[in-house]
């Protein structure tokens, strides 16, 4: 636990240096830029799925702090190189298009998979937040078997028309915030009823009064009881579902 709340303490703050380095991959006849950051001597490994703005700091900063316990953490680019909106309507036009393109999104993540095992990444836990937490369901839906689990925080929980968790049977783990407005409470109970329906092992943790976006650092959503708490678990997870490369 001292060691987690050290790596929180060097991270959280504003221009914590890097300790990985970024990874370029090629889907198609698009440029793509991922991030690794690897263990002394891994135990695990992890793939990480960034939210609405693109890959930036924040997801890297997530891989360093797996990296520092104990894991072979890598972040997808599902944007494409130097892709990297500003804006809330820049964001929302380039999630738009793979919600409407799931089969280029499900594309995307097989190569991010893919490029994640030339880093050491294999046998991974996929976690996603917000937009990436849609993308990691959109992969449990199909289950691929080499990925030992999927952790979702405050993440989109809506299921396209057609699809259902028939074949999702790795473990998941949901972390939402209790004030979280989009996908709200209710859509978090359908979310949880279709689970159930399908006998998808999970657990769902809900953080009372932490909005949408609560781990994010630096911002104002930020709450960091949530935080640490939700991150705590998920290291829990780790220990339990992931058999290392």
């Amino acid at each position: 636990m001292k060691s987690m709340i050290a790596v929180f303490g060097l991270l959280a703050g504003a221009g914590a240096a890097l300790a990985g380095e970024p990874v370029d991959y090629s889907v198609g006849d698009r440029e793509f830029e991922g991030y690794v950051a690897k263990a002394d001597s891994p135990r695990g490994s992890v793939i990480l799925i960034h939210d609405w703005d693109g890959l930036t700091d924040y997801e890297k900063q997530r891989a360093d702090m797996l990296a520092e316990q104990g894991y072979n953490a890598f972040a997808v680019d599902l944007y494409g190189k130097g892709v990297r909106p500003n804006s809330v309507e820049g964001n929302r036009a380039e999630t738009q298009k793979l919600y409407d393109d799931r089969e280029t999104m499900r594309s995307l993540m097989t190569a991010g998979l893919e490029a994640a095992a030339t880093q050491d990444v294999v046998s991974p836990v996929i976690a996603g937040y917000c937009f990436g937490g849609a993308v990691a369901l959109e992969v449990a839906r199909q289950q691929p078997e080499q990925v030992q689990g999927y952790a979702i925080f405050h993440g989109s929980l809506g299921t396209p028309e057609g699809q259902d968790y028939s074949a999702a049977k790795a473990p998941l783990r949901i972390y939402h915030g209790g004030a979280d407005t989009g996908p709200d409470m209710a859509t978090f109970a359908n979310f949880v009823n279709e689970l159930e329906a399908a006998g998808t092992p999970y657990k769902a943790e809900i953080y009372a009064g932490a909005p949408h976006a609560f781990t994010v650092f630096g911002s104002d959503r930020y709450r960091e009881e949530a935080d640490q708490r939700s991150w705590a678990d998920f290291l829990v997870f780790l220990g339990e579902t992931n058999p290392g490369p």
